[in-house]
C-alpha cells in the first residue's frame, strides 16, 4: 500500500472636491461651454459658426464626460473588491491552504503537500527527497485528472521505515501518452495573517513568508 494518499481534489485625490481637482469631468465641461459661448458670440455674422460642428464639439465633450465617469465607477469597484477580499483572506486565519512551493514538513501526524496539473495525465509520480537531496519514496499515482489535488505522506521511506521529523522537498512528474504535462507542487502552509501592501491582499503562511492571496490553489 502506497505511504501516500491523494486526500482530495478540486477539477488619489483624497481630501479635494471633485469641482477643486482641474481636471475634473465637471471642470472640462465649464471650461468647454465658455469657450463654446465665447465662439457664438465672436463668430463672424456672414460666415456663422456651422451646426455640425457645434453637434460635434457637444458630442467629444459628452464622450470625455463619460468616460471619466465610467473610470471613477471602475476605481470604486476595485476598492470594494479589495475591501471584500481582504475579510475573505481573514476567514482563512488558522487554516491550511496549499501554495505553488516543494516544501514537506513532516510531523508526528505525517506530511500534506499537493499537485497541480495543467491537464489530464495518465500517469503521475511524486518523488521525495530529504535535506540532502537524497530520495526517500518514489510513489506511482497512476492516471489523474486535471486539476489541483493533495496528498498526504505517512512518512515513511520506500523500505515502509519512518523518517524522523522535519523537512523534506517533493517533485511531481506526470505525462500522457508518453508526452510530459505540465505539473506544479502545492506546498501546505498554516495562514497566520493577512496584510495589505500595493501588491494587493497577502498572506501570511507558516514557514513559506509572505504570499498573494492569489496564489491559494487550495483551503484543506
Amino acid at each position: 500500500m502506497s505511504a501516500i494518499a491523494e486526500t482530495s481534489s478540486i477539477p488619489s485625490t483624497a481630501g479635494k472636491s471633485p469641482s477643486s481637482n482641474p481636471l475634473s469631468s465637471g471642470a472640462s465641461e465649464d471650461r468647454f461651454l465658455t469657450l463654446l459661448v465665447a465662439q457664438l458670440r465672436n463668430q463672424d455674422p456672414l460666415n456663422p459658426l456651422d451646426n455640425a460642428q457645434v453637434t460635434t464639439q457637444m458630442a467629444q465633450i459628452s464622450t470625455v464626460s463619460g468616460i471619466d465617469r465610467l473610470n471613477a465607477t471602475l476605481k470604486s469597484l476595485a476598492a470594494a473588491f479589495a475591501e471584500a477580499q481582504s475579510l475573505q483572506a481573514a476567514a482563512l486565519i488558522g487554516r491550511e491552504v496549499l501554495v505553488p512551493g516543494d516544501a514537506l514538513e513532516l510531523g508526528t501526524d505525517g506530511a500534506t503537500g499537493g499537485f497541480a496539473l495543467a491537464e489530464a495525465a495518465d500517469a503521475v509520480t511524486v518523488t521525495i527527497r530529504d535535506a540532502a537531496g537524497n530520495v526517500v519514496q518514489r510513489v506511482d499515482l497512476g492516471a489523474q485528472d486535471a486539476g489541483v489535488h493533495s496528498l498526504a505522506w505517512d512518512g515513511a521511506n520506500d523500505a515502509g521505515e519512518p523518517m524522523a521529523a522535519g523537512s523534506y522537498r517533493f517533485g511531481v512528474s506526470a505525462s500522457r501518452s508518453g508526452a510530459s504535462v505540465p505539473a506544479t507542487a502545492l506546498a501546505a502552509a498554516r495562514v497566520l495573517g493577512v496584510a495589505r501592501d500595493a501588491g494587493g491582499t497577502q498572506l501570511e503562511l507558516s514557514g513559506l513568508g509572505r504570499r498573494g492571496y492569489a496564489e491559494v490553489k487550495q483551503i484543506l
